[in-house]
């Protein structure tokens, strides 16, 4: 048995065992790329180690971007697009100011949480609804 056959079916194995372990699709893609490689090495004897490499890189970087254009687009919309996104699930609520927005910044309490608030200054108990969010802060307008 030649050692390239080995060490490239080897290669395979392990990475495809690496996508089990963390799945991603990015290791399953180059374990593709590894078993293409293992299989042509043990067809055409004689193929250099440079050559083996490059093949390999190669089919790697082809079979990733085939994934990322092909598989990920054509992916399920989420029928819960606003899961794990909870600021953004606010958009829309009326909530009450708990703190004054004073040069643009205040807080308000929504449902069990505290939240900060930016948009034009208002006192304390103004109701406000929220418009847009930037990262964690709620974009507010006054009701």
């Amino acid at each position: 048995m030649r050692w390239e056959v080995v060490l490239w079916a080897a290669l395979a194995v392990a990475l495809f065992a690496a996508e089990a372990l963390a799945p991603g699709a990015f290791m399953l893609w180059m374990g593709i790329a590894a078993a293409a490689v293992f299989l042509t090495v043990w067809a055409f004897d004689g193929m250099s180690l440079l050559l083996q490499v490059i093949l390999f890189v190669v089919l790697s970087f082809v079979s990733i971007q085939v994934y990322r254009t092909w598989f990920r687009q054509r992916a399920r919309p989420s029928d819960q697009p606003l899961l794990n996104r909870r600021a953004e699930q606010l958009i829309g609520r009326v909530v009450t100011l708990e703190q004054a927005i004073s040069a643009g910044v205040g807080r308000a309490k929504v449902d069990d949480a505290f939240w900060v608030v930016a948009g034009p200054d208002l006192p304390q108990g103004s109701t406000v609804r929220v418009v847009a969010v930037d990262g964690m802060t709620l974009k507010v307008q006054a009701v």
